[in-house]
């Protein structure tokens, strides 16, 4: 168990030290992501930005990841759980436009605060409060390579099996650190004592500290 987001990053910065001396950038996804990498940045001393992407929702089940979209147009399905919520063509199509325009308002509400900071020939370590499905890293993690990374690490406190399988299988992922992959697993949250929501006027506090 986690106290809470705060606790997870300080715990996962330990795990990442031996990256200090590549001075690497950190990319959190919103919100808790951000959180999580404010502590690694810290810790690190090193760059902190965010990493940009949607979840698509499932048919009936918002809370289900079937595929996610991010930062530059890269879309991720998962097929498996396409084909379990008989999502058809014209819901995703429509899904991916309805994220989509969320994901545009919110590069413009970040980005205006804090332009994006040059992933090309940097150590890249992308992290988020935990995976359940993997949908949102995946997506995030083709954005990100299509940057030119020198080296991309995926770093969270805790993933589903599943889910850590499958970031693992990315060839465009260098090594994968997680502190935690339980054969149980119902949710990110069960794992944090404290897992409030966190809004987007805390990101925004984070990303001008590190402006």
């Amino acid at each position: 168990m986690f106290s809470d987001r705060a606790d997870a990053g300080r715990q996962l910065a330990e795990a990442l030290e031996r990256f200090r001396s590549a001075h690497p950038l950190v990319l959190a996804l919103p919100r808790g992501g951000v959180v999580v990498g404010t502590e690694i940045a810290r810790a690190l001393a090193c760059d902190l930005d965010v990493a940009l992407v949607k979840k698509l929702r499932a048919p009936g089940s918002p809370e289900l990841a079937l595929g996610a979209i991010g930062e530059g147009g890269t879309v991720f399905l998962n097929h498996e759980i396409v084909d379990l919520t008989n999502a058809d063509e014209a819901y995703i199509e429509d899904e991916i436009k309805e994220r989509q325009h969320e994901l545009s308002e919110q590069i413009e509400h970040y980005r205006r605060r804090k332009p994006k900071i040059p992933i090309a020939g940097r150590t890249v370590i992308l992290t988020d409060d935990g995976l359940a499905t993997g949908a949102t890293m995946i997506a995030a993690v083709r954005a990100t390579e299509s940057g030119r990374p020198l080296r991309l690490v995926v770093a969270v406190p805790v993933a589903a099996p599943e889910a850590m399988r499958l970031v693992q299988a990315m060839k465009q992922v260098d090594e994968v650190a997680c502190l935690l992959v339980p054969a149980w697993f119902e949710g990110v949250g069960q794992f944090y004592s404290d897992f409030a929501q966190v809004d987007d006027e805390e990101v925004i506090a984070i990303l001008n500290e590190f402006a």
